[in-house]
């Protein structure tokens, strides 16, 4: 067998937990043919509708794409969207044992408007206020603590779960168990990390999260402000996206750099829930790092071809050449 199937193979065997905000991401298609008489915008006929499985959900259908079995610990609203979560969780059979509901609270449905596979249009309706039930970080040290994990993922959307207590806590309880954890982080909890074993921020990220501005292309900035972070998070490692400019990673013994792969660029939304799911699972085989970095540039490339969020498939990791 190939490398990149052995490298699957031992996927199946991983069970992954994922902590972290989860919606549904809704889409309508349609078609344009006029512009409004009203305003100068284009005028949509929807001609079909979908909901997906968002967030920390679509990182779960990641990890059950590669063929592990993924746990998400994740929160929704008691509204009509919530009720769909579950139900479309139901229908991955994703188990839902994991999913809190919160009273009174609108759960996050982001709704993608796209004619000639393009957006047009992005709705939000969320709600973003921190989540401050101590039940919550109880059940989740709880099932940490008490279950079987090779792998822990932090997906952070903001969203209102990923409190720094919620996450001093899961790290606490995963560092005792001996737990390897990957962190997809937002700006608000950006140093809230502390001794996580990768950290995966996106450029853009970076930038936000340590108020720092620099040239991606300058080998000198990207080392220097990445050991900072690592540094300053006692990381293990950071794992870059750099979009067009492809992925960089750095540990305390190592500095790897790959270019981006040419791809016919459709979508690039839930790129950064594959590359996170391929790293979390080369994370719990022991991969080495650059080989770890290779995969996920590749994977990460791959779901920009499709459009909307949507999982990697095993299929489309079979297809590629490690070398």
């Amino acid at each position: 067998m190939s490398s990149i199937e052995n490298i699957l193979n031992q996927f199946e065997s991983k069970r992954v937990l994922v902590i972290g905000d989860s919606m549904i991401d809704a889409y309508m298609w349609g078609e344009v043919n006029r512009m409004s008489p009203e305003a100068p915008v284009p005028i949509v006929e929807i001609n079909k509708r979908e909901s997906r499985l968002g967030g920390a959900a679509n990182v779960a259908l990641n990890i059950q794409s590669l063929g592990a079995t993924p746990v998400l610990f994740s929160s929704i609203g008691s509204d009509y969207y919530g009720d769909l979560f579950l139900k479309l969780m139901e229908e991955q059979n994703l188990s839902t044992e994991g999913i809190q509901r919160i009273s009174n609270r609108n759960t996050t449905v982001k709704t993608r408007i796209i004619s000639d596979n393009k957006h047009l249009l992005r709705i939000d309706e969320e709600e973003v206020s921190m989540i401050r039930d101590e039940k919550i970080i109880e059940n989740l040290k709880n099932r940490i603590l008490t279950d079987t994990f090779d792998v822990i993922i932090f997906e952070d959307y903001n969203k209102g779960l990923l409190s720094e207590k919620l996450i001093k806590t899961a790290i606490q309880s995963a560092t005792e168990k001996g737990i390897p954890t990957i962190v997809d982080p937002k700006k608000n909890n950006f140093f809230a990390y502390k001794g996580v074993d990768i950290f995966k921020p996106n450029l853009k990220e970076i930038k936000e999260g340590m108020n720092v501005e620099f040239d991606v292309q300058s080998e000198s900035d990207l080392s220097k402000y990445v050991e900072i972070l690592r540094t300053k998070l006692k990381a293990k490692g950071v794992l870059l996206t750099l979009s067009e400019y492809g992925v960089y990673f750095q540990n305390k013994e190592n500095i790897f750099r790959e270019k981006a792969h040419k791809r016919t660029i459709v979508d690039v939304s839930g790129a950064g829930d594959t590359v996170v799911s391929v790293a979390a699972l080369a994370l719990a085989c022991k991969l080495e790092s650059e080989l770890l970095m290779r995969i996920d540039n590749l994977a990460g490339g791959l779901v920009c071809e499709k459009v909307g969020v949507v999982p990697i498939l095993k299929d489309d990791l079979l297809n590629i050449n490690l070398q």
